[in-house]
């Protein structure tokens, strides 16, 4: 008896801190995730949003900028681009999400029917993995909203450092340093809140945007002089 109950002792003893550790590790873990699965729904479509209203409005209003030397048509031209930009965002994100919406809840009811094996199943666990499967299931009109919001801000930023300079060239030079500006928080940003290098994507959205914008430019000027 007694080497019995030594031996189950010794067993007790090492099974309580294992168990322990593991717990915490795994509740470490699924915390972690956790934090990133709700994080991804939302950094996509606010720092892509951002981004696309920044560069999109930014190369319209200097292309245009290339042309017409009138601050009015700039600023028509960069608000028109917002408005657009906005509309567009937030019905691309509603559609694309309201497709992934529907494959997800096609897939729940599959599962669904191949976990109800019986009724006692069903009452035990049917509802509240159907509660939690809900709650995870993406939100169109918060994505579209997000999309809409986030392209907005970042197209104020060029409209803002156009808005209140006369002086055509003095003018453009602000637009281009306020977007890089802007550029480089967004690519901070997007890096700090992803866990990317940050360095790097900063310097790639900066390019970027530098490339859209000096391409835009060229491109309208080209066609400006050549009177088309």
């Amino acid at each position: 008896m007694a080497p019995n109950s030594q031996t189950s002792i010794n067993e007790g003893k090492c099974a309580i801190p294992i168990t322990t550790n593991d717990l915490e590790h795994q509740q470490t873990l699924d915390q972690n995730e956790f934090d990133y699965s709700k994080r991804s729904q939302w950094l996509r479509a606010a720092v892509l949003g951002a981004n696309d209203g920044l560069i999109s409005t930014a190369s319209l209003m200097m292309g245009v900028g290339a042309v017409k030397e009138d601050i009015k048509v700039m600023i028509l031209t960069g608000f028109a681009g917002l408005v657009a930009g906005a509309c567009s965002m937030a019905i691309g994100e509603f559609v694309s999400v309201y497709s992934q919406l529907d494959i997800e809840v096609a897939q729940m009811k599959r599962d669904n029917q191949n976990k109800q094996k019986t009724l006692a199943h069903v009452a035990e666990d049917g509802d509240s993995e159907g509660d939690n499967e809900k709650e995870s299931l993406p939100n169109p009109l918060q994505a579209a909203a997000a999309s809409a919001l986030a392209f907005s801000v970042g197209a104020m930023v060029p409209l803002l450092a156009a808005s209140f300079i006369r002086e055509y060239k003095v003018r453009l030079g602000v637009v281009a340093a306020a977007v890089s500006l802007a550029l480089v928080v967004f690519g901070w940003l997007g890096a700090k809140l992803g866990k990317a290098p940050i360095m790097r994507s900063m310097m790639r959205v900066l390019v970027g945007g530098w490339m859209a914008m000096a391409i835009t430019f060229g491109l309208t000027k080209l066609i400006g002089s050549s009177g088309l």
